[in-house]
């Protein structure tokens, strides 16, 4: 791994099969990172408006997922960044997963193929 990435952060949900997925290959790779689990630590408003600066709103809400899709239609209409950061502020699990902070910016999601580029590392 690349000396000049250090103290990456992990953002997700422990029991969520793919934050299983992303932290067996982060770990396969000898990627050394910190776990952040915001059902259980929460999340920080600036966190979220920062990750939804950089990759859009739509990007950041995991709008697939049972939590969003369980809200009523009021609460999922007419949606924006204010709303949608509210509703991920009030129920971190409608944050996509997981979020990867490489220190200078973020990914979204879990691909191999991004992290392996990301942390030039060969798959």
């Amino acid at each position: 791994m690349p000396d000049d990435i250090k103290g990456m952060c992990l953002y997700g949900i422990k029991a969520c099969d793919t934050m299983k997925k992303a932290r067996s290959w982060l770990d396969e790779h000898d990627v050394n990172y910190t776990f952040h689990d915001y059902k259980s630590a929460g999340i920080d408003r600036a966190r979220l408006e920062a990750w939804c600066a950089e990759h859009g709103w739509q990007t950041v809400l995991n709008r697939a997922g049972t939590t969003f899709r369980k809200l009523e239609d009021a609460q999922k209409a007419d949606l924006d960044q204010t709303k949608a950061i509210e509703l991920m502020l009030a129920q971190p699990s409608m944050i996509k997963r997981p979020v990867l902070d490489l220190g200078n910016r973020t990914l979204i999601g879990f691909k191999p193929d991004l992290y392996a580029a990301a942390l030039a590392i060969s798959n």
